[in-house]
This record gives C-alpha cells, structure tokens and sequence, in this order.
C-alpha cells in the first residue's frame, strides 16, 4: 500500500454497498473515484458528501484508479463492464445472487459453481476476491472500528490477491479473515451459516425489522467457528 494520503481506491456501484466503502475509504485517507451505470453526473450529491477526496468518472477510469477496484454492481451488470480494464487486476467483489434481481441462473441454482467462481469467468484475466458480501450494508458505518474489531470474510483462489483485499478490509476498519478459495465462497452466502445474521445485535427483532438493527462484533474467531460449520444453501430455492 502506499503512504497515507496516496491510497487510491475505484469503486464501480454507488448503490448502499459502494457509497458506504467510498465513505469509510474517505475517513481512512483515501482519494475515491466512483462510477455507476448511469454516468458521473448522477454522482454528483454523492462526490460532494465525501468531499474534496472523491471524484466521479466512468468504470474504465474507475478500473484504473487504484490497486484494488472495488465491484459492487448486480451480476446482470458484469456484463456491461469494461471487461479488459480488469485484467491482471486484482477486483473486490461485493456481490451476491440474488434471483428477484438477477434472474434465475442454472448453474448457480444448480451448484456447479460459486457466484464467486460464476464473476471471476465473466472477468477474464482479472483476480476475482469475494469481501463486503457477508454483511448488511447499513452495519458497514456502524460495526466499522469496533471494539472488539468487527470480521468479514474475504475469499478468493490467491494468495497475493487476498492480501491485497485483506488491507483494503482492514484499512477501512474491519479484520480481515481467509475464509478459503473461491469454490468455498458459498461459506459466506445468503442463507449461509456465515451470512447477514451473524452480524445482528437482537436475532428476534433483526427477523421482525433488520433494518432497526444496530449490529453487533463478530471477532475473527467466531467467524472462523462460523465458517467452518457453515452449510451450502439450497440456492434454487432462494427467492430474495
């Protein structure tokens, strides 16, 4: 990483997910550069929440800025990325499948593959690693920084490459924990033992209101307890 103050990150997705890594990247002295489908002008309330930091530009740019860009975009929209902009990078994906918005996928129903695995064939020559998938977004703010610190599950087939997004993990307030390769990424899946309630501070009222849900820690030892005995979703019957 480079010294504080010249940390650079791209973030494509201004959605919950990528606005709330653009405003922990911020406060941790990055400079942003954030893209959406829709063009830099429609980021321009977000630009200047985050401040003299941030920047909008469009996914290429968004590709190039930074070691480590960050994808927090549908899985119907892999599709229209600058595919080459990627290669031999090193990409945090975010995502997960979700078919109400995605659209049935076989071979994901089917369990041929991982969404993981699923991303990193739509992104050739690009280092696909799975973080940020296995918490709410509105826990992001509040569980960044805190005591003890909060861990998130990061996956991915290299071990370079899992380093690179561990810092960025960490640099942005959480612990870092391998949770193994991309096959092994449905640990950390919806309906997964590793998933969005863990991360709850009341399970009953996370179930009757999850977004009245403050959040509680999770330490890296119990979401290596948590990952270990996790069971692989019966995905074809997922319906969020």
């Amino acid at each position: 990483m480079e010294e504080t103050g010249m940390k650079r990150i791209g973030i494509i997705g201004s959605g919950d997910i990528g606005s709330g890594i653009a405003r922990l990247a911020v406060a941790a002295g990055y400079d942003v550069l954030v893209a959406n489908s829709r063009g830099p002008e429609s980021l321009r309330d977000l630009v200047e929440e985050l401040g003299p930091r941030a920047r909008a530009g469009d996914p290429r740019e968004a590709a190039d800025f930074g070691d480590v860009p960050v994808l927090a975009v549908p899985l119907g929209a892999y599709q229209a990325l600058p595919g080459d902009a990627f290669s031999g990078r090193t990409v945090l994906s975010t995502g997960n499948y979700y078919p109400h918005r995605d659209g049935r996928i076989a071979r994901l129903d089917a369990l041929e593959l991982t969404t993981a695995e699923l991303e990193q064939e739509l992104l050739p020559g690009a280092v696909v690693v799975k973080a940020f998938n296995n918490i709410l977004f509105h826990h992001i703010p509040t569980l960044a920084h805190s005591s003890p610190r909060t861990a998130l599950a990061v996956s991915g087939d290299e071990d370079q490459a899992k380093g690179k997004v561990s810092a960025v993990v960490e640099d942005l307030g959480f612990e870092a924990v391998d949770a193994g390769t991309l096959a092994e990424s449905w640990r950390a899946e919806p309906e997964s033992g590793a998933y969005t309630p863990i991360y709850a501070a009341d399970l009953e009222a996370f179930a009757a209101d999850y977004l009245s849900d403050p959040g509680a820690p999770v330490t890296a030892d119990r979401l290596r307890e948590l990952l270990a005995a996790s069971n692989r979703a019966d995905v074809a019957a997922r319906q969020f």
